[in-house]
């Protein structure tokens, strides 16, 4: 399926500013826009109205917001697993033709999905493998996404060898290893403890600074938006649709003196009260 399926159109950019690639996180050229999205399933459920988002190039941006209000759904929808049942998803003319290529997107889901009887490396060969690619023709670029998780030397192992973290570490490397435009994360790190959460925080944080990816990141926590994010976009409780935008302006990468830091907490606080704002709209659309 393409992205955005028929719905998708192209959306202009200007070609000098569509190669440039902040790696700090500063906002460049709009590569994806959901304009006017709405999303109905069979089942008569509402999961989005009316959602415009513009994802820019080189920044990290984050969806934040109730259980249910459409995150992750919007997330399938810019990688094209699933189509709008109204709106548009425009995609930037560089793109090609105004549609991405499989290799503009990587996606990591929640759960690192490995095959567990392939050894680290085959998984992160598969997205390779699927296009066409030899064993011996992809091991550069396997071993180099591996290197950049940091996991180079376990190319040999297999998925029940690792940990938790290791295993997410995997997925980061397989969703990378064609060196994708826009990085997709569905709530990755939701299922592992604080030290190891934080710990792949820092080094996703790192890894994007290096490769001036685009994140766009869902998750249900406020503290790892604001420390990871150039830009949180609240959204309100179903039926989805954008509710507060907060700026996070502190380059990246960060550390633990940004943690520490006024401005941090203060971006916590605004994306709290903004949080708390779409849990209230929440509980009305209940009444």
């Amino acid at each position: 399926m393409r992205p955005g399926g028929a719905q998708a159109a192209a959306l202009a950019s200007s070609p000098s500013a569509a190669g440039e690639t902040p790696a700090d996180g500063r906002a460049g050229a709009p590569i994806v826009r959901l304009a006017g999205v709405g999303k109905r399933f069979a089942n008569g459920v509402t999961a989005l109205a009316g959602l415009d988002l513009t994802v820019r190039q080189g920044e990290f941006l984050s969806l934040l917001g109730p259980s249910g209000c459409g995150k992750s759904t919007a997330l399938r929808i810019i990688a094209g697993l699933a189509d709008p049942s109204s709106g548009t998803v425009e995609w930037s003319r560089d793109t090609g033709g105004g549609v991405p290529g499989a290799h503009d997107i990587g996606f990591v889901f929640q759960e690192p999905t490995l095959m567990p009887w392939a050894t680290v490396f085959a998984n992160v060969w598969l997205p390779l493998r699927l296009k066409g690619v030899s064993r011996h023709s992809a091991r550069d670029d396997v071993m180099g996404a591996l290197a950049l998780v940091g996991l180079d030397r376990f190319a040999d192992a297999y998925p029940r060898e690792l940990s938790g973290g290791m295993k997410m570490r995997v997925s980061i490397a397989r969703a990378l290893v064609t060196r994708p435009r826009i990085l997709l994360m569905d709530e990755p790190f939701a299922a592992l403890d604080e030290i190891t959460r934080q710990r792949l925080n820092d080094d996703l944080l790192a890894i994007k600074v290096r490769l001036g990816t685009t994140v766009v990141f869902v998750t249900h926590s406020v503290f790892e938006s604001a420390y990871l994010s150039t830009r949180i976009v609240v959204m309100a409780a179903r039926p989805g649709r954008l509710l507060e935008t907060i700026d996070v302006t502190a380059p990246l990468p960060r550390g633990q003196d940004f943690r520490m830091s006024a401005l941090y907490h203060e971006a916590c606080e605004e994306t709290s009260r903004a949080l708390q704002a779409a849990i209230v709209t929440a509980g009305d659309s209940h009444l």
